[in-house]
């Protein structure tokens, strides 16, 4: 899959995966919007941002956990 909109630079946030170069990570903008924040709202505090970059972010986080387990704490 490819995106267009996420970017990966050493030099940049140490280079975690970011919003179009921005100094924006992915997983800032999916922690947002799983704690409940608008897309309105998100894009109202990153005026920066485009809807279509918090869309590909969620695909983006969407593909990265897709091919890996994460540990789970079993409940009762």
């Amino acid at each position: 899959m490819q995106f267009s909109r996420i970017t990966v630079e050493p030099e940049k946030m140490g280079g975690v995966p970011c919003i179009r170069g921005l100094r924006i990570p992915v997983a800032t903008v999916v922690g947002l919007i799983a704690n409940g924040m608008s897309i309105e709202d998100i894009l109202s505090e990153y005026p920066n941002l485009e809807k279509e970059d918090i869309y590909e972010a969620l695909v983006y986080a969407s593909e990265a956990v897709r091919e890996r387990q994460l540990p789970l704490v079993k409940t009762k």
